[in-house]
């Protein structure tokens, strides 16, 4: 007998006996439950090692939707079936025939089906998800979408290749929807794809390799262009990937994240406390330096993109247990930085920041940018340190002040020399008259 928590009543609870027709007994079969449950746990359990491209978890798509959902392209199979993305099927089918239409194509459809099909079970396991395609589908699905990016990659470097009626090189809004879509983690197929393709419908004797084909299609993204020589330690797992390497291995030295992270005043504060801003000269937004006095911050373009991109790398390293959290470290330490539009201010009047938005919607962008993720070690905290133990010197508190105060405007440095010579004449008006 066991108490009823509702009225204070008893119930009869018989688990495996019969059912009676009465509300509050119930019947489970425990064997039918057993059976079900092993079967459930028979099944492979752990995501895939070459799993790369992934769903965006609730958790962070919740503040911004429209970051992490294509506008007008899909690439891949998980935003295949959305509405707005039938429109420009064509467009990707004109490309893929422009490219086996070319004289210098060597390479048929037929093949490159066959061999996409040949690496289909490997590129399926780049998805930490389900795709709700089969084999065929999926395959062409792969050619299309792939054969279209690198046809758009070869029109954006050589002009010659766009025909007069382009449909992508003619429409200005055409750019901008891939310049957003293309960065988008769960818009994404596997690299290994791309190079197969690209590899097969390369012409004969140029040396130029994909990802220095890529890389200079997203040079408006940051203000820097990309470095004709791509550093790389390894093959990047696809587009958005390929940035990200660029990002972190092009900001000089390596250094090893730490665990702990420590806050620093905003940048407004530091100014006033005699910390100099400069712009730093590195190509990689992430080289971010300080030493004597000085904080060194390349320069970073925030427009429309700006959030895509690094919202998106930032749900990229959240999810891939083999990314190390420089992005998200990167996002830490500015909105510490950003505070008010009065830090955006600071920050664009020193060369720093080229805002194309609403200085409220920049600092907004800044302040809700890494919310709900989580940071296993912290790049920046070194230098959080070495900032703060500056921050709290009071000599470059007072020189700053000094200087802002009485050496801020030309007419303040008038009124102090008048001031100091006119202090300076009455003393030796004083001392004559005592000698007298």
């Amino acid at each position: 007998m066991e108490k009823s928590e509702r009225d204070g009543g008893t119930r009869n609870v018989d688990v495996c006996g019969p059912f009676h027709g009465v509300d509050d007994q119930v019947t489970v079969d425990i064997d039918s439950l057993t059976s079900s449950v092993e079967s459930m746990m028979s099944q492979n359990l752990m995501m895939s090692d070459k799993a790369c491209i992934f769903k965006v978890p609730y958790i962070l798509r919740r503040h911004s939707e429209k970051a992490y959902t294509p506008n007008a392209f899909s690439i891949g199979p998980w935003h295949r079936h959305h509405p707005l993305m039938k429109s420009t099927e064509k467009v990707k089918l004109k490309y893929l025939k422009g490219l086996l239409c070319r004289r210098s194509a060597s390479i048929t459809l037929k093949e490159l089906i066959k061999s996409t099909g040949e690496i289909e079970k490997e590129a399926r396991s780049c998805y930490a998800g389900p795709i709700d395609v089969g084999v065929g589908v999926f395959v062409r699905m792969l050619v299309i979408d792939g054969c279209f990016l690198i046809e758009l990659f070869r029109k954006d470097r050589y002009n010659h290749l766009r025909e007069d009626d382009d449909p992508i090189f003619n429409m200005s809004c055409m750019l901008q929807y891939l310049y957003h879509d293309l960065i988008l983690v769960e818009n994404q197929i596997p690299w290994l794809v791309l190079e197969h393709l690209f590899k097969m419908t390369a012409e004969p004797g140029n040396t130029t390799t994909l990802a220095q084909l890529a890389l200079p299609f997203f040079r408006n993204i940051f203000p820097s262009n990309p470095p004709s020589k791509v550093p790389s330690n390894q093959g990047p797992k696809h587009l958005l990937d390929l940035l990200r390497n660029w990002l972190v291995l092009s900001s000089g030295e390596e250094k090893d994240g730490q665990i702990g992270w420590e806050l620093i005043p905003s940048v407004t504060n530091l100014v006033d406390a005699g910390i100099n801003l400069e712009v730093g000269e590195s190509r990689s937004i992430l080289d971010i330096k300080f030493e004597n006095g000085v904080l060194e911050i390349p320069k970073l373009l925030v427009q429309e993109t700006t959030e895509v991109i690094i919202r998106n790398l930032i749900s990229y390293e959240q999810c891939s247990p083999k990314c190390t959290d420089r992005i998200t470290s990167y996002a830490v330490l500015l909105d510490n930085l950003i505070n008010t539009t009065k830090d955006m201010d600071t920050f664009t009047s020193s060369g720093i920041i080229d805002n194309w938005l609403n200085p409220d919607e920049a600092t907004q962008f800044f302040n809700k940018l890494y919310q709900d993720a989580y940071l296993k070690k912290y790049y920046y905290l070194e230098l959080c340190q070495d900032v703060n133990k500056y921050y709290r010197r009071r000599f470059p508190r007072w020189h700053a002040l000094l200087m802002r105060n009485y050496f801020g405007t030309p007419w303040a440095i008038v009124s102090l020399f008048a001031a100091a010579t006119l202090l300076i004449l009455t003393i030796v008006q004083t001392i004559f008259t005592i000698v007298k």
